[in-house]
């Protein structure tokens, strides 16, 4: 019987260390037999949001287990306790595969499990992590990575994502599918975390591209160029650039770009029109570029996109009723 350990301390995140629970420490008898078996390691009463939590194990109990689950960190700006950081290093060291959840991968990181290898957390706390760790490759678009010994999972319910490849990795591909029923989520999803990502607009201030973004936007299905945007906003082109970095982080073109695309996965979201409307309504001129963009940015093609995001309103619909 394969042990996991559940890795608690103050301030953690309860959405993950839940459903953590719910998957490994449930009763699964007749779709597994044997199933994992599951405790909870902390330093006595743990306080997280608006629960307590009575652990079954200090941490020191950590390295017995032959899998440790690492749930999401509150406060990536606070540093976790050097207990906590302690009992996962000596875990890992003794054997144990080690996985984070959503941010938990500042634990694993702070214990210097990530350093040289690839790993993700959730999309917007991805920069931090990687200028805080810079030996650690962050890949801020995927689901989650298994590197083998220590996993890492992006936000939320990306967690579902990395404990159902657990139970595939232990169990196959069949349980995994039966506990995923039985949860009514999907065994598996397409795609990464980039497709959950908003891009956002630059508000409205006192800059000189503040009247440019709103006439951009309203001519998204235009073929725009840099000229174009650098005559509206009276400026040269090259000045025009400086000036994008400095609001947006990027150029006018990527910044163009990412707004088509933040369209088109509107009008996927709302509308039953086509995807060469689409491409015409967003300035791509082909479905056949629409769909290598969309690909390319995204992570799944448009067709893909739709039909996961309207079943999904189709869901929370018939969930209201």
């Amino acid at each position: 019987m394969t042990t996991v350990a559940l890795a608690v301390t103050d301030g953690m995140l309860h959405f993950e260390l839940a459903l953590a629970c719910e998957v490994f420490g449930a009763d699964m008898t007749g779709a597994a037999d044997p199933w994992y078996r599951f405790s909870v390691c902390g330093p006595s009463t743990v306080s997280f949001g608006r629960f307590t939590l009575e652990p079954d194990y200090g941490l020191d109990h950590l390295p017995h287990a032959d899998t440790v689950i690492v749930p999401g960190w509150a406060d990536v700006d606070q540093d976790p306790s050097a207990e906590l950081i302690g009992a996962v290093r000596a875990a890992h060291e003794a054997g144990a595969r080690v996985a984070s959840l959503c941010t938990g991968a500042f634990v694993l990181a702070a214990a210097g499990l990530l350093d040289g290898k690839c790993a993700t957390t959730h999309w917007a706390h991805a920069r931090v992590l990687a200028e805080r760790h810079p030996l650690v490759t962050v890949d801020p678009d995927v689901l989650y990575v298994d590197s083998g010994s220590v996993l890492t999972s992006a936000g939320k319910a990306a967690a579902m994502d990395l404990c159902l490849h657990l139970v595939r990795l232990d169990h196959g591909s069949s349980i995994a599918n039966t506990i995923a029923r039985r949860l009514v989520v999907p065994p598996h999803r397409d795609g990464g975390q980039a497709q959950f990502v908003t891009t956002p607009v630059p508000a409205p201030g006192n800059h000189p591209l503040a009247a440019l973004f709103p006439w951009a936007l309203e001519r998204l299905d235009h073929p725009l160029t840099v000229e174009d945007l650098a005559r509206q906003a009276r400026m040269s082109s090259r000045n025009l650039g400086r000036h994008f970095r400095s609001v947006t982080g990027t150029t006018p073109l990527q910044w163009l770009l990412s707004q088509r695309i933040r369209h088109a996965q509107e009008l996927l979201e709302t509308t039953d029109v086509t995807i060469d409307t689409i491409a015409a309504a967003t300035g791509m001129g082909t479905a056949t570029t629409l769909r290598r963009q969309f690909n390319r940015t995204v992570g799944v093609p448009p067709d893909t996109y739709r039909r996961t995001f309207r079943s999904r309103a189709r869901s929370n619909r018939h969930g209201s009723l």
